[in-house]
């Protein structure tokens, strides 16, 4: 097994102190825990080894300033719409299950003996 030796060299350029470095390599070893592709082949198994091996190698863009500033809003928006496009769907199909039932039971009432087939009509595909 590699081990990352101390102290690290760091590429000014791209990470301009120890402190980003830790930050950066804490981020990139959540997003790996939480399911993202590595970036870099390793045979390191802890994430945060990983990590910092990806941060090292500059296969993980490292955003400060503005660009960071621009980025996290950027993230917070499309979760946020992704989470509405969710909701509307579920709900969607909530609300299409609940007028399926209705109907089933107006026709019911109505005394519609073909009532499956009036209810393939309307919805255009066979109901369970």
């Amino acid at each position: 097994m590699d081990v990352i030796s101390l102290p690290i060299e760091l590429d000014k350029k791209k990470v301009d102190g120890y402190y980003r470095l830790v930050i950066a390599t804490v981020k990139r070893a959540k997003d790996l825990s939480r399911g993202a592709m590595p970036q870099v082949q390793s045979k390191a198994k802890k994430v945060t080894t990983r990590a910092l091996e990806e941060i090292l190698s500059d296969t993980v863009d490292i955003l400060k300033g503005e660009e960071a500033l621009k980025a996290i809003e950027e993230a917070k928006r499309l979760s946020y719409k992704r989470l509405l496009e969710e909701k509307q769907r579920e709900t969607t199909v909530e609300d299409l299950t609940e007028l399926e039932k209705d109907l089933k039971v107006y026709l019911a009432e109505r005394g519609e003996r073909d009532s499956k087939k009036v209810i393939e009509e309307i919805f255009g595909e066979e109901s369970t």
